[in-house]
């Protein structure tokens, strides 16, 4: 037989303690300290479509800038969802970002090169480069690749990808990145589009895959790894057509 412990007094005392006192061991997630944290938790399921609406509602009031003023209405756009997506990260119940692992992160490279290459292949003169010059007009190659690699991929992926892809299914998720897209991109090439709707149309079922691809990314690998993909999908189907 094993010999027994000694006797441990003082943590007996604590174990009366904690009796008296009606203690149990904090969860691993401690309620809000505060009423303000608490009002701010509750509100976390709800901001995001009101960030959504306003980040919308921007984009189409900065229309009339067009066409002079394109990199600035981006930029005021895609800011107001990475503004959205911080602030809910911050103060918010968004989903922390934790040590990704490297694999996920080539899954994701090797997920947007599937999906950019077939296009690059097969649509880049007809519709590809066209579309780039028309969505991206008179822009330098150095402001063209700041929009797709930084600006671009940070807002999105914090938005759709960190913080409705927790709380929506992720076809919904999709749906409402492809919309944004549309409100954002098409009013820069509304001649082009209504002149052409069946080459409208492939760049809407575009937007559709890649989308839906990047929530797939998300689920499956992680949000670094979807970050990485819409990168890469961006430079093969956006930036390599222009050049």
């Amino acid at each position: 037989m094993m010999p027994e412990a000694p006797f441990d007094p003082l943590q007996h005392m604590r174990g009366e303690d904690d009796a008296e006192t009606g203690e149990t061991p904090p969860d691993s997630q401690p309620p809000p300290r505060t009423m303000t944290a608490a009002r701010i938790q509750q509100r976390g399921a709800t901001d995001p479509f009101f960030g959504f609406i306003i980040a919308a509602g921007l984009s189409i009031g900065l229309t009339p800038l067009l066409p002079e003023s394109v990199e600035f209405r981006y930029a005021l756009a895609w800011g107001a969802l990475a503004g959205v997506s911080v602030l809910s990260w911050l103060l918010g119940n968004m989903e922390r970002i934790n040590q990704e692992n490297p694999d996920d992160i080539g899954w994701g490279i090797l997920f947007g090169v599937l999906l950019g290459i077939p296009f690059l292949v097969f649509l880049s003169d007809q519709v590809l480069a066209p579309t780039a010059d028309r969505l991206f007009p008179d822009m330098s190659p150095g402001s063209l690749l700041a929009f797709l690699v930084f600006v671009m991929p940070l807002a999105e992926t914090l938005f759709f990808r960190g913080l409705l892809q927790g709380q929506l299914a992720f076809w919904i998720v999709g749906l409402l990145a492809t919309l944004w897209n549309i409100v954002l991109f098409f009013p820069v090439m509304w001649e082009a589009a209504t002149l052409l709707p069946a080459v409208s149309a492939v760049i809407i079922v575009l937007l559709l895959m890649m989308n839906w691809l990047y929530v797939y990314v998300r689920a499956r690998n992680g949000l670094a790894a979807a970050w990485m993909c819409q990168i890469v999908a961006n430079l093969i189907i956006f930036y390599v057509p222009s050049l």
